[in-house]
């Protein structure tokens, strides 16, 4: 996420309300902000401390123009704190606001909290005919997008600037959604880029940065514009910097829904990064332009806290924010046919809150992907025992966090891009990555008080653990190593990505590549690029060309894992029976057998500079991974009992048994 300051300046009301926060009532019925029928137009907004409601209509979207105002006229409130006014005209692609009014004094106008169509910049909303904006074959969709064990998702992060803006990548809708359904794109020397080039790397899911509604970046300016959207304005409403015409309020959402059927055709899933943790700013925002103050956290001097240093924090454990959370992924995924959900900054939630919408999605869709971020960005105003952080994960059903363990003891800790790890050749860190390699469930060869953040196992089962070595946070892969290695050649760079990825990809968990580890793109070495410009943030695709060895190697290691039930163990116990570490006595040195219907994998990991030999089951091995070549039909037979790894390379072999 981005580490944006913003300040809060407006001043709590809470202690001039005549209820406590808590006790607001709350409808049991999902909230829909209209409702079109046959000859009226029904609005609500749930507001229950506010002295009066008004509902200002405005005519349509036409030739490229927002509407005027029509008429304002004032709500009725009813006893669940449900405002609602009833037109007696069907007022189908009209615009609308809401401004509440608390002692006098009318807030700005605000398109609610549950919007579903907006116009440029997200400040006013639209009763729009979703169906209108469904392509052609959309209803029968997800009758093909079969469910995939969470042990065989594989995650691409990436965002829509970076994957298509570069002119070398071939593609026409450059930071676009439908970048994401054009074909047959290429680079200058003829590779794959877009779609095909994921095609062939055979990732499953697509994750993508936020694409809902964010406020850091003007729709209404011509030029590039870059930011990575953790800026939450409408969360029920896609960006429209990513649509061909942001002002159109249809336009986004038929937009958006074509991706992800072009994307789904494709075999891909898509995942979904929401941010529900903070808001943009406060005085701004639809939550507090609602219901002052309720859908934030305090701290005890009547501040707003700030656990997610973006200048506020989230509610989830009060009623509404929890309902609107729970409310909002359902809408994502039956509206918009969504996979999998990412959590920003999952710790500053609660516990409840994060099962309860595991229990909701489950009721829908089995099989949807949703993990996050196990902490936050300082300490939420909630106890920690109560917050989905990365050591209550256990406590959390069917959600999976991020092991930074396992990143942090390859490429070096989060806090100092210049200090490296196992990579790099920095001994101690060879506990760190076995617990992520057996994804942080317990077992017993490990030394957890060598761990490097976690002194026990946090998860329950691999598949709640995220396995990678980078994201769109902190440096890149190819930029960590340059820090760490100070004068390193490309040729050895390429060799630790390799190793890198086969740690990712040869253990257990789920997991994750950021889009362009593969072909060692860099962001010229900034660490929070957030708002920086395409020059750093976009795929240079000429990397492929000069990377490909390294992308033929990521593309073999998917398939070894995919072909392999032994890279897909779940169950702590099974992992704990047939996952064993073969002691090495060495620094930078792991290896290890998982032994799985009928097969036995030995996986060597060497970070040093010289090949090491080491003791293994004697048997006839298949190798499929050895110095920096990888396939898995294999590059030959040997019989042996003890085996050469080559220096900062892996050895993976299999034998049948």
């Amino acid at each position: 996420m981005s580490l944006v300051l913003f300040s809060s300046l407006m001043i709590p009301l809470k202690s001039q309300n005549p209820l406590a926060l808590e006790d607001y009532p709350v409808p049991v019925a999902p909230i829909n902000e209209y409702v079109l029928g046959n000859g009226y137009t029904t609005f609500q907004l749930w507001a229950p401390a506010a002295d009066s409601v008004k509902v200002n209509i405005y005519g349509a979207y036409k030739n490229g123009r927002a509407g005027e105002l029509m008429t304002t006229e004032l709500m009725q409130k009813g006893e669940d704190g449900l405002w609602t006014y009833t037109s007696d005209r069907n007022l189908e692609n009209a615009g609308y606001t809401f401004q509440t009014s608390y002692h006098g004094r009318w807030n700005e106008e605000t398109p609610g909290i549950f919007a579903k169509a907006v116009g440029l910049n997200g400040r006013r909303a639209y009763c729009v005919d979703l169906r209108t904006t469904d392509p052609e074959g959309w209803s029968t969709d997800e009758l093909t997008n079969k469910m995939v064990p969470f042990s065989y998702n594989i995650i691409y992060e990436m965002h829509f600037r970076d994957f298509s803006a570069d002119e070398s990548a071939g593609i026409k809708n450059q930071g676009k959604y439908l970048s994401l359904t054009e074909e047959k794109t290429h680079n200058k020397e003829g590779l794959s880029t877009g779609l095909q080039h994921l095609r062939e790397l055979g990732v499953t899911h697509i994750h993508l940065l936020p694409s809902f509604d964010y406020a850091s970046v003007d729709e209404g300016k011509r030029g590039p514009q870059y930011n990575w959207g953790y800026d939450p304005l409408n969360y029920n409403v896609p960006e429209g910097s990513y649509s061909t015409d942001a002002a159109d309020p249809l336009c986004r959402i038929r937009e958006f829904k074509q991706m992800v059927k072009h994307l789904h055709q494709a075999g891909f899933k898509v995942v979904l990064d929401v941010v529900y943790n903070h808001t943009f700013d406060v005085n701004g925002s639809n939550f507090q332009l609602t219901v002052p103050d309720y859908f934030y956290r305090h701290n005890a001097d009547g501040s707003f806290a700030n656990g997610s240093g973006c200048g506020n924090e989230t509610a989830s454990e009060r009623p509404m924010m929890r309902k609107f959370m729970i409310e909002s992924v359902l809408y994502w995924l039956k509206e918009y046919h969504i996979d999998g959900f990412r959590f920003d900054l999952m710790g500053i939630h609660d516990i409840e809150t994060m099962n309860e919408i595991r229990r909701a999605v489950d009721a829908v869709k089995p099989g949807v992907l949703i993990y996050g971020e196990g902490w936050a960005a300082g300490s939420p105003q909630l106890p920690e025992f109560r917050l989905a952080m990365k050591a209550n994960v256990g406590q959390l059903n069917g959600v999976a966090a991020f092991g930074d363990e396992l990143r942090d003891g390859l490429r070096g800790p989060w806090d100092n891009d210049a200090n490296g790890a196992f990579l790099v050749g920095v001994p101690g860190n060879e506990e760190s990555i076995k617990f992520g390699l057996v994804g942080a469930v317990p077992h017993p060869e490990i030394d957890l008080t060598k761990v490097n953040y976690s002194k026990k196992a946090w998860a329950t089962k691999a598949t709640q653990m995220i396995s990678y070595v980078s994201c769109h946070d902190d440096m890149c892969l190819a930029d960590r190593l340059k820090a760490t290695m100070k004068e390193s050649s490309v040729e050895k760079q390429e060799r630790l990505a390799k190793l890198a990825e086969t740690a990712v990809f040869m253990g257990q968990g789920i997991p994750f590549i950021f889009a362009g580890d593969e072909i060692l793109r860099d962001k010229k070495g900034v660490h929070n690029s957030y708002n920086s410009p395409d020059s750093i943030n976009c795929i240079p695709w000429g990397c492929k060309t000069a990377h490909k060895d390294l992308f033929d190697y990521v593309c073999q290691l998917i398939k070894i894992r995919q072909q392999h039930v032994a890279f897909h163990l779940v169950n702590a116990k099974d992992i704990a029976d047939k996952m064993h570490f073969i002691p090495t006595k060495q620094h930078n040195l792991i290896a290890y057998t998982i032994e799985d219907s009928g097969e036995r994998l030995v996986v060597v990991l060497n970070a040093n500079t010289k090949a090491k030999m080491v003791q293994v089951p004697k048997a006839d091995y298949q190798i499929l991974i050895k110095d920096g070549k990888a396939s898995a039909d294999g590059l030959g037979i040997v019989t042996t009992g003890r085996v050469k790894v080559e220096p900062q390379s892996a050895l993976v072999m299999v034998a049948r048994q």
